[in-house]
């Protein structure tokens, strides 16, 4: 079977490719949210090399720490170091390390929370064993990889164990413009940006739903056969990420998710529309769904000092969860019975209103490349991110898409609008309400930007209201 071929991630592959000119071994984490690509990066990187595999269990009922060690020394066996008893895992990390004393060599412990979640001990023994066998191969390096990020967090970047000895974090996060528009190759040239805006609205920047993507096909397909059919992809995606995640609270979760799909809100307003005290414990949640990567927390910052404050919004930035949430969940049940209309993508209510928010979502991840179109350095930025300002006797309420503030005492006011069709003169109004409703200081120049991905009307381009006019189609290419 032909291997799908590997698109991006040329970043993370250098960063990776330069431990194999060090002198000495290394122990390197892995972790983003799940079906991201932390695998796929690792065994591409391993290619040429030595490379052995480890997983662990999913956490479902019946899963203990000796049915974890089962699974590993079963995993030894096929790799080739058989006859281990799984008593302890001091004794299979030492058997793994007699057979990878010399040479490039990269181990793998893939979903490392649930290998050694259950077993108290195996943190510990996984450190010495680092420090008295792995380590004295200087060509070996060992990644830690797991979807669940806050557990990796606390127990390993976190843990005195590990202190000084991971050489790298990497955190993945979704695919850049650039390489998502590679998963149409090689008709990435006959298909509309605004038809891939379609597809990214419900995949954003996983590379695993883009695999799924069938360039042949138009979108409205596409999202028919991943979304609205018996078995499809989609359709069971969400129930697994819940379960493989968040098993013991998947339920509250799931319903902190559901507050978000709307729109974004700060922690008292979640609090409150599910009919819970404003406490540690929601907090907790959130930050775990931040840390997995469905979630961003968006923090306001003061124009004057350039300095974030505390207020915040949280946001669902994964445009897979909003899409299942507003348009599978409540289909599920014609969905199994296979009696979806064929025109329900096309008539889907609320579409408009949901593009908007899954497009903002794609522009914020793409940051850097707004930056550059913008001829904006790392070095300029002072501050950016969505803005809200809130209302008060002295000053009304505001909220901006995305905001740059510049060291130069610029702002980059930033509308972002997906439409059907072009945007009209409407947006010129719009933007000058919410610079009026800006609170800035008088030192500051207001810069008004339109990123758009279907056209713009003549008549706004010849306004010359807008300091910059993006096509954020181009950023595909």
């Amino acid at each position: 079977m032909k291997e799908t071929p590997f698109i991006g991630r040329e970043v993370e592959m250098e960063r990776l490719r330069g431990l194999r000119d060090k002198r000495c071994a290394s122990l390197i984490v892995v972790r983003g949210r799940r079906r991201i690509g932390k695998s796929r990066l690792l065994a591409e990187f391993g290619k040429g090399m030595k490379s052995l595999f480890f997983s662990g269990n999913p956490p479902e009922r019946g899963t203990t720490a000796q049915s974890q060690r089962e699974l590993f020394t079963d995993q030894l066996r096929r790799a080739g170091i058989p006859g281990i008893k799984p008593d302890n895992w001091g004794d299979l990390f030492w058997h793994l390390s007699k057979h990878t004393q010399k040479g490039p060599i990269l181990i793998v412990f893939d979903e490392i929370s649930w290998m050694g979640g259950k077993d108290p001990f195996f943190l510990g023994q996984l450190k010495t064993a680092w420090d008295m066998y792995f380590s004295k191969n200087s060509q070996l390096i060992m990644a830690l990889c797991g979807s669940i990020s806050s557990w990796i967090e606390k127990n390993i970047l976190k843990y005195t164990g590990f202190v000084g000895r991971i050489a790298i974090d990497f955190v993945l996060e979704e695919l850049p413009l650039h390489a998502c528009g590679a998963f149409w190759r090689p008709k990435e040239k006959r298909v509309s940006a605004y038809e891939k805006f379609k597809l990214l609205s419900i995949t954003g920047g996983v590379p695993f739903y883009l695999e799924q993507i069938e360039p042949s096909l138009p979108a409205e397909e596409n999202i028919r056969n991943l979304c609205f059919t018996k078995g499809g992809l989609f359709v069971r995606e969400f129930d697994e990420i819940f379960s493989d995640l968040f098993s013991r609270s998947k339920s509250i979760h799931k319903k902190i998710i559901t507050c978000l799909e709307n729109g974004s809100k700060e922690l008292v307003q979640i609090c409150k529309e599910l009919g819970k005290s404003q406490g540690g414990l929601y907090s907790q949640y959130l930050d775990e769904l931040v840390k997995a990567g469905f979630v961003t927390r968006d923090f306001v910052w003061d124009l004057k000092s350039g300095e974030q404050r505390k207020l915040s919004r949280y946001r669902l930035s994964d445009n897979y969860l909003r899409f299942y949430l507003k348009y599978i969940a409540s289909n599920r049940v014609k969905i199994e019975k296979g009696t979806v209309p064929v025109s329900m993508v096309n008539n889907l209510p609320g579409w408009e209103g949901i593009m908007g928010l899954q497009f903002e979502n794609l522009v914020l991840h793409n940051f850097k490349a707004l930056w550059k179109v913008l001829h904006l350095s790392g070095e300029e930025v002072v501050m950016d991110g969505p803005f809200f300002q809130t209302a008060t006797v002295r000053q009304p309420g505001c909220q901006i898409d995305y905001m740059i503030q510049t060291r130069f005492h610029n702002l980059y006011v930033c509308e972002i609008k997906f439409s059907k069709d072009p945007v009209g003169m409407k947006i010129i109004e719009e933007m000058e309400k919410k610079i009026k409703c800006l609170k800035a200081p008088k030192r500051f120049s207001i810069r008004p930007v339109l990123i758009h991905v279907n056209g713009v009307e003549d008549a706004v381009l010849d306004e010359r209201y807008f300091d910059k006019v993006i096509d954020f189609g181009q950023l595909l290419e």
